[in-house]
């Protein structure tokens, strides 16, 4: 099966099958990847990509379906009062810890275009008030190349393994870029190439859905980002997030494997990319340091 070249090709297979995700609490596949997994294996890619058990425990439950191939909530130091939106939402695996980080007097919004993720999060949001006392959180249905938020009226923007999902990056660089204040912060984790895929692969809806035929050069990344005005720009690849990954035998890894030439591997060509930008101003700060650092997605303790 193979994926359409037209933008709305490619958001409707996205939506289809991150529709399935959500119906099955996040396993598409056996195994760790970030097109979903079983609860103990999404637990373990999130301990692997630097989240606290703390943070992890506070979730509500089902929250977290194992599509993560970073952690932004790290990368973006939040402070308490900030407004955060993240891109590409699921069931709040990340709008839950984000809004802890933001507290009482902040708030979090999740952007999602797929029905089933955006009930699965919102129905989360009774057992997170419960636990946490807080109600500080809020999820939109959108695309991210159409976010549904005014001008300048975000501080943060996150996203975790989604930007790569999109037929149209360069609109979402725009919109990320239309929708922060001046100083505002870029904190993303998404799955970038270190050089072009084999043809075969690119063409698979499974590599699509599992973030890696979407995914852009690294170099890409950082043209749509300075193209948009973003300055303070900083890409951290990771490339030892891939190398577990084919460790845990990750069934879509195993097939990309065949597809390459020989002598190579997933890491060769895929890495976990950490993104900083910010948006100019003449105004600068520092957050506090979050429980959990970014250091952890190489998988060292």
């Amino acid at each position: 099966m193979k994926t359409g070249n037209d933008s709305e090709s490619v958001r409707q297979a996205v939506r289809e099958g991150y529709g399935q995700i959500a119906e099955r609490d996040g396993t598409c596949c056996s195994g760790v990847s970030c097109c979903g997994s079983n609860p103990a294996d999404s637990e373990q890619l999130a301990r692997y990509v630097g989240y606290c058990a703390e943070e992890l425990a506070a979730l509500p439950e089902g929250s977290n379906m194992g599509l993560s191939c970073g952690n932004p909530n790290a990368l973006a130091s939040l402070k308490p009062g900030e407004l955060v939106l993240d891109l590409g939402s699921g069931g709040g695996f990340d709008v839950f810890i984000a809004t802890r980080n933001v507290g009482a007097t902040g708030r979090a919004i999740g952007v999602d275009m797929t029905p089933e993720m955006l009930a699965k999060a919102r129905k989360n949001i009774a057992a997170y008030r419960e636990r946490s006392g807080l109600d500080n959180v809020e999820f939109r249905l959108g695309e991210i190349e159409h976010l549904p938020l005014a001008d300048h009226s975000v501080d943060v923007v996150i996203s975790n393994c989604v930007i790569n999902l999109s037929p149209d990056k360069a609109q979402v660089w725009r919109e990320i870029a239309r929708v922060l204040k001046p100083a505002g912060r870029v904190a993303v984790s998404d799955l970038a190439l270190l050089k072009p895929l084999p043809p075969p692969i690119m063409e698979m809806v499974e590599a699509l859905i599992g973030c890696v035929a979407g995914a852009v050069l690294v170099s890409g990344t950082e043209r749509m980002a300075r193209e948009v005005g973003l300055t303070d720009l900083v890409l951290n690849p990771k490339s030892a997030y891939v190398d577990g990954i084919v460790d845990w035998k990750d069934p879509l890894y195993q097939k990309i494997i065949v597809q390459l030439p020989p002598g190579t591997k997933p890491g060769d060509y895929i890495t976990s990319l950490e993104i900083k930008a910010r948006k100019p101003s003449g105004i600068s700060g520092t957050g506090a340091t979050p429980c959990c650092t970014a250091e952890h997605a190489d998988g060292r303790s």
